[in-house]
């Protein structure tokens, strides 16, 4: 799924941003990148290069867990794929941000936003909502 909403993000022209790590930011970026898109990695550590390798530039923050506010507050919309703790804050900055946010096969916080199953009808949904 995340190699989907990667592939489909950048087709549409835009941006990726994510964790930069492994597992789904890794598969996010990967899907982006053989699209011929941009991804940009938000890193927990001081080490610019301890990103996944579909990485197309990657910020050492230095801040562990807390980037996770900088990935929403950095971002036009947010899809939360799957995830454990670290997605939760997320989805829960982004909220509290009022950044459109869509899950996929995450967290279920009682309909306080949209959650599907189809990876592309989360994009088109997400862009929908971002007005692009």
């Amino acid at each position: 799924m995340a190699e989907i909403v990667g592939c489909e993000i950048a087709a549409r022209g835009a941006t990726l941003l994510c964790g930069g790590l492994a597992g789904v930011m890794e598969g996010a970026a990967k899907g982006a990148r053989s699209a011929g898109g941009t991804v940009i990695g938000i890193l927990p550590g001081d080490d610019p290069h301890g990103g996944n390798e579909y990485l197309s530039a990657a910020v050492a923050t230095g801040f562990g867990h807390g980037r996770n506010v900088l990935i929403p507050r950095s971002s036009d919309g947010v899809i939360a794929i799957a995830g454990g703790n670290g997605t939760l804050s997320e989805i829960g900055f982004a909220l509290k941000m009022g950044i459109p946010l869509i899950g996929l096969s995450t967290w279920d916080l009682g309909g306080t936003f949209p959650s599907l199953d189809d990876p592309v009808e989360a994009v088109d949904l997400l862009f929908e909502r971002m007005k692009c």
